[in-house]
């Protein structure tokens, strides 16, 4: 999905009405070429969350996936921050939330429904 121009342009009309964007573990990679209004990429200077690269380390998946998360977050200028390992961790950043792992689906959904509700 983050190479497919539809789920691409999708995104960015979401972000752009002000609608919450959020992505968990491997889901921020979706948001490699995602761009805001004024062109440059979304998570350009955001606080970012995603899956760590120790983590696809342990997972032993690092020379599989196409890309590393963490690397690619960090590539495109974003404030990435991460928590220990498995360990749940939500960042929200206006409109946009990411978090790093599984762990962190719940307390990203508990994020998601916070912003639906303003």
């Amino acid at each position: 999905m983050a190479e497919d121009k539809k789920s691409i342009e999708l995104i960015e009309s979401f972000y752009a009405a002000g609608k919450p964007v959020a992505a968990v573990c491997h889901a921020p990679g979706v948001l490699r070429h995602v761009k805001a209004a004024n062109g440059k990429l979304l998570v350009k200077g955001k606080q970012v969350a995603g899956f760590t690269n120790t983590e696809e380390a342990a997972v032993q998946l690092t020379d599989i996936v196409p890309f590393l998360v963490e690397d690619m977050l960090v590539q495109a200028g974003a404030n990435y921050s991460k928590a220990a390992d498995w360990h749940p961790y939500v960042v929200t950043e206006g409109h946009l939330i990411t978090g790093q792992n599984p762990a962190s689906s719940e307390p990203a959904a508990e994020e998601l429904l916070k912003l639906l509700q303003k």
